[in-house]
């Protein structure tokens, strides 16, 4: 078993407890349920292009900082130009919680993607309660028709789709709805980073395809890279939260790279 059948097979387990706590109807309830996304289509080129992620953990790399806090990160990246904050909201392999979405949400005003491993509607639901704009679906933990399926339940919650791909077979996932294909330039499976690999992926694309440089990204030279590339955004993360001061890391980056 290799670490994300580990991940799904926990995940599975973490969505049963949770259904016997919170009844969906809660989460209908919740304060944030009904307010209006932020768009990530919209705020993508208006702005750096990045998303900019916060992260404490990960099954490759352990602890990456854990001493800073979620609004403290998320208000530094929106100040110096994130076009969206990503939060990751995995407990066991990313240290992360829904409490560290529910933190930012009323003092940024930047789209969120809630980032975790979407496999079931339920997910679906928390991420529109807790105040996430936009959801990650991940086509090495779904099928073709979930993406389908669950793109549609997505955006009945106005809610947009950053699908996720890693290999040539998962473009048979790309359905035209999706807002936006995501290609990790890192495999879940051993975890290797790959930039040209991405870039080729990227040119089988679908035309129009809105695309985003997932994970990897070092580097300024690798970010100049992949945007003369082509690629429409960035979610970056590991490179801002290893420093003691990920914001200030953000804002060096900026005024850095050509953007």
């Amino acid at each position: 078993m290799n670490i994300l059948d580990k991940i799904i097979a926990r995940k599975k387990q973490e969505i049963a407890d949770s259904k016997s706590r919170v009844l969906l109807q809660q989460l209908k309830d919740s304060k944030f349920f009904n307010r209006k996304k932020l768009s990530l289509k919209e705020s993508l080129h208006s702005k750096s292009g990045i998303i900019a992620e916060f992260k404490r953990q990960s099954p490759s790399k352990g602890i990456i900082n854990d001493k800073v806090s979620p609004l403290e990160v998320a208000s530094a990246y929106e100040k110096f130009g994130a076009s969206a904050v990503s939060v990751l909201t995995d407990q066991d392999f990313f240290g992360g919680s829904f409490e560290d979405i529910l933190s930012v949400r009323n003092h940024i005003n930047i789209p969120i993607l809630r980032k975790d491993f979407m496999i079931d509607e339920y997910q679906f639901y928390e991420a529109k309660s807790m105040g996430a704009d936009v959801i990650l679906l991940i086509a090495a933990c779904v099928s073709q028709n979930q993406v389908s399926e669950f793109t549609e339940l997505a955006h009945s919650l106005d809610l947009e789709v950053l699908l996720e791909i890693h290999t040539e077979e998962e473009l048979q996932h790309i359905d035209k709805n999706v807002d936006f294909v995501g290609i990790n330039n890192r495999n879940l499976k051993d975890f290797k980073v790959d930039l040209q690999h991405s870039v080729h992926l990227k040119n089988q694309l679908p035309e129009k395809t809105l695309s985003i440089a997932e994970s990897g990204i070092y580097s300024e030279e690798d970010f100049n890279f992949l945007k003369e590339k082509g690629f429409d955004g960035f979610l970056m993360g590991e490179y801002f939260m290893k420093d003691e001061k990920p914001g200030n890391k953000f804002a060096e980056f900026i005024s850095n790279v050509a953007m």
